[in-house]
């Protein structure tokens, strides 16, 4: 029996559920390796059902006698309450774009006839599920805008269902194509092209290894079974297929990847009149994107002998290929087409920079942003007189911006109203020094009037995987955490996409350590400039994040008050087998390779929890319809923590029901966020909120 430290252990000591061990015994090249929660993978077992269950009384139980848990989701469901818009993308006279009243588990989608048209409802997911579970997930129109494909997700899981609008009576149509994952809908005339995987085994649907992606040509009023099968790879049943097409629909473009880095680019040239796909690029050492076309030539974003990437053209006839836009100091993070210009995104020092140029690669001019903060939009058709960008940072909700192509101009087309001052708050960038003496960036959000004494409630956040970049972007749910008094540390760790490729490749594989030493640092350097204590601080990630969390505190628990690892990749001998895990093994490697092997053994979070090491207070998150990464990760994780660890601390996990990678609904985060303040202030001594 482990008890808790506090007035809540005394009233009620932790009792945790038993868990069953077996005699499974592993042979890594060599290596024995011990996996006795084995049984725990099998999510659907009457067995696991019953351990969940017994898991999340014991976890609901604690939170139950937090004093301040109902306030803090109260607060919570107040400061989100605000209407959230889309920028909006126009289709001919019609400008579609996504709303959110405040409290709508899902945003609804509208449309309306010019700028100052009657708003209409398209599809409002609220009322396709009486939980609030089913999401709008895409939504893609075609060229014409007389009918659109849209996708639903049901309870959080990536498995999508295709259906098709009329868009002149917004009436849907019979078609229905099942068993999509990872893909979107590009229309050709009357049909569009979307990927697909065979039906899975009856109950494995949210576990088993997801194998043979292939495209389709599904043609508008026909049933799925008549899809035409476009392209499939006998040969390599762990690749992705994203087909794509361009405005004037010239182009049909295959993206072909074998994870989450390197990609291979086909193509079809519906005037060249042949039949069979050509490659473009051969794969897998570069990342590929065709932006557009120009006539016959193509516009492709890559990073082949440029880490900060470039754009170049392309000749497909000829293969010739010449730089548009030069490879610049900072990392060229994304472009677009509109209005018959090309648009810019870099990242200097993880914030956002805009630079249009004409379309054969001529700078024109540089847009001026609000500030120092985080731009998505600008994309658009090419008789665009005028696009949309929406802004935001951490104390600065999503803004949506007008810019005229012409002018050159940005006015204010809609600004959120959120409930709270964002001139009492300020964040700052610092710079520290990782292990090996790299400069890492991080941004700290916290009130004006912070005093450095160390006793600042404090969450470290960070990701640094799969060339992902931590951007400043506002939460409204981060707020109440702020008002306590606290600091909310993000934190661009190696293994993002912050300074290019070669930040991205000095924290993947070999060099993953990297990644847990520069959040180590991280910690170390919050807690010498006393912004916080290692008795106030907290580590949460989510995912490879997630991860992060467990293998940084298994090596350094010392720094660590509360530690939140949410839907983390925890088993890194055995991540592969499940769903697309196989997708990820570009980025971490894999246990089947000798070398690689011998890495990820050294940091797996479930095979380095060692006994009498000072955990930190953990409450572990993850959801029964995660079929990313699988809650198996999460369930074992928990078991060998609360097996081995012997101290007074929490070793908590809080398995949410009809929820997958992320919340599925409003409700659902505003619950969990509470919760996990919850966790974290009580266990860094908070007894009341202010």
């Amino acid at each position: 029996m482990l008890e808790i430290s506090g007035a809540l252990a005394q009233s009620n000591p932790i009792k945790y559920p038993q868990t069953r061990k077996t005699e499974q015994l592993d042979d890594y090249h060599g290596t024995k390796v011990s996996d006795p929660y084995r049984w725990l993978e099998d999510d659907r077992s009457a067995e696991t059902e019953a351990w969940v269950k017994a898991q999340n009384a014991v976890t609901f139980g604690y939170l139950e006698q937090i004093p301040y848990r109902k306030q803090l989701e109260n607060r919570l469901e107040q400061i989100i309450n605000y209407p959230r818009y889309s920028a909006p993308g126009r289709k001919g006279d019609w400008f579609y774009f996504y709303k959110n009243d405040g409290l709508q588990n899902q945003s609804v989608l509208y449309r309306q006839k010019g700028l100052n048209g009657k708003p209409e409802v398209v599809i409002d997911p609220n009322k396709l599920a009486a939980d609030g579970t089913t999401r709008l997930t895409s939504f893609n129109l075609s060229k014409n805008g007389r009918y659109a494909a849209y996708a639903l997700s049901k309870a959080g899981s990536d498995w999508q269902e295709i259906f098709v609008m009329d868009m002149q009576t917004l009436q849907t149509m019979p078609d229905k194509l099942e068993w999509v994952k990872f893909t979107g809908a590009a229309w050709q005339g009357d049909g569009f092209y979307y990927s697909r995987y065979d039906k899975p085994a009856a109950g494995q649907e949210l576990s088993s290894k997801n194998e043979f992606m292939k495209v389709y040509f599904h043609r508008q009023g026909t049933p799925q079974t008549q899809d035409q099968l476009v392209y499939e790879d006998k040969a390599h049943p762990l690749r992705y297929f994203f087909a794509q097409t361009t405005e004037d629909e010239r182009f049909l473009i295959l993206n072909i990847s074998e994870g989450t880095d390197g990609s291979e680019i086909w193509y079809k040239d519906a005037q060249s009149g042949e039949k069979e796909f050509k490659r473009l690029f051969e794969g897998f050492k570069y990342n590929y994107s065709v932006v557009d076309n120009v006539g016959s030539d193509l516009l492709v974003y890559h990073n082949n002998g440029a880490p900060n990437y470039k754009i170049s053209k392309v000749v497909p006839k000829t293969g010739a290929i010449s730089d548009l836009v030069p490879e610049k100091p900072e990392k060229l993070d994304e472009a677009h087409t509109a209005g018959g210009k090309l648009i810019a995104n870099y990242l200097k020092d993880a914030t956002s920079r805009i630079y249009v140029h004409d379309l054969n690669g001529k700078l024109e001019n540089e847009v001026k942003l609000p500030g120092l903060g985080t731009v998505s939009g600008f994309g658009g058709e090419r008789d665009d007189k005028f696009v949309f960008y929406t802004f935001t940072s951490f104390t600065f909700p999503a803004t949506i911006y007008r810019y005229d192509i012409a002018t050159r101009k940005t006015t204010l087309f809609r600004a959120p109203e959120v409930k709270f001052q964002p001139d009492d708050y300020e964040t700052k960038q610092v710079f520290f020094n990782s292990k090996d003496g790299t400069r890492v960036p991080m941004f700290l959000t916290f009130r004006k009037g912070l005093k450095l004494d160390g006793s600042n409630p404090t969450m470290l956040y960070g990701y640094g995987g799969f060339n992902i970049s931590l951007t400043p972007g506002f939460s409204a749910l981060l707020i109440p955490f702020l008002e306590q008094g606290g600091i909310y540390a993000s934190v661009n760790l190696r293994g993002g996409s912050e300074y290019g490729e070669t930040w991205h490749e000095q924290g993947m594989k070999l060099k993953k350590q990297n990644v847990f030493d520069d959040c180590i640092a991280a910690a170390e350097y919050l807690i010498a400039q006393k912004y916080t204590s290692p008795q106030k601080l907290a580590l949460r990630g989510g995912s490879n994040g997630g991860l992060l969390v467990g293998a940084v505190i298994n090596q350094r628990p010392d720094l660590f008050r509360v530690a939140i690892p949410q839907v983390g990749v925890m088993d890194m001998l055995r991540f592969h087998k499940f769903t697309v895990g196989w997708g990820w093994v570009s980025d971490y490697g894999s246990s089947d390779n000798p070398e690689e092997f011998k890495v990820i053994y050294q940091y797996s979070p479930i095979h380095n929890i060692r006994e009498n090491i000072p955990y930190p207070a953990t409450m572990v998150t993850t959801a029964d319809h995660d079929d990313r990464v699988v809650p198996a990760h999460s369930f074992k994780y928990a078991a060998t923590l609360q097996e081995k660890y012997k101290g007074a601390n929490p070793v908590l996990i809080r398995i949410e029901t009809n929820s997958g990678h992320g919340a599925s609904n409003t409700k659902k985060n505003i619950e969990a966020m509470a919760d996990i303040y919850a966790f974290m202030l009580w266990n860094m001594g908070v007894k009341s909120l202010k």
